[in-house]
């Protein structure tokens, strides 16, 4: 794992989640919000917990925050806060800042002043519970970045009885496996040899480009 330091600026549901979930991966998350109650809710879980002004760039300096690598602006129905808060993050050299908006004109707002991503929290979970139905191969989905994701997938049928040499998996659907499971609820290895002779009810986790992904979901139905 990477030593990456994030912030996150407000405390709601969407801030809070975010918060913990990358603390709980072992993570350093520096979270920072005008509610004294959401920070003291959270304060055991995080590394730093800040009761400050998400607008004021010394107070978030002091905090420690200008020294994170990524920082999630996740004041998604204050759009004033929400700018000055982006606009300060650029300021003080973060690299990678994600920003939620409640609406198309928000998050032209917040790219314009720097936002690297902003996304629709709401609309984007509608949008991950809609594809989550409609895949057949694929069982979960982390997007890493803009381009790649992590996937956990089910052996296909026509896969079993076969090895990774014959199915050419990289060439084929551009993916590389790096783990198996015998059984969804089976131990996780990270040793997987490319003459594996793959089973009925195997899954593999995979990582490559999200859309040669989603193709290899498709031409596996």
């Amino acid at each position: 794992m990477d030593n990456k330091q994030y912030a996150v600026l407000g405390l709601g549901i969407f801030g809070s989640t975010v918060a913990t979930t990358l603390a709980n991966h072992g993570y350093e998350v520096i979270v920072i919000d005008k509610d004294p109650i959401c920070v003291q809710r959270i304060a055991d879980e995080v590394t730093k917990a800040i009761v400050g002004d998400v607008t004021d760039i010394e107070e978030l300096q002091a905090a420690g925050i200008g020294d994170s690598d990524v920082a999630i602006v996740a004041i998604g129905t204050h759009l004033e806060e929400a700018v000055l808060a982006t606009m300060n993050l650029k300021e003080l050299g973060i690299p990678y800042v994600i920003a939620k908006a409640k609406n198309k004109q928000f998050m032209k707002i917040l790219e314009k002043v720097g936002a690297n991503r902003v996304i629709r929290a709401e609309k984007e979970m509608g949008i991950k519970v809609a594809k989550s139905l409609l895949r057949k191969s694929i069982v979960d989905l982390v997007e890493l970045d803009d381009d790649y994701s992590l996937i956990e997938i089910k052996a296909p049928q026509s896969w079993v009885g076969k090895n990774f040499v014959m199915l050419n998996v990289r060439r084929a659907y551009g993916m590389n496996v790096i783990g198996l499971k015998h059984g969804q609820d089976g131990q996780l290895s990270l040793d997987v040899v490319p003459e594996y002779q793959i089973q009925d009810g195997d899954y593999f986790l995979v990582i490559g480009k999200t859309k040669e992904l989603e193709k290899f979901d498709y031409m596996t139905k």
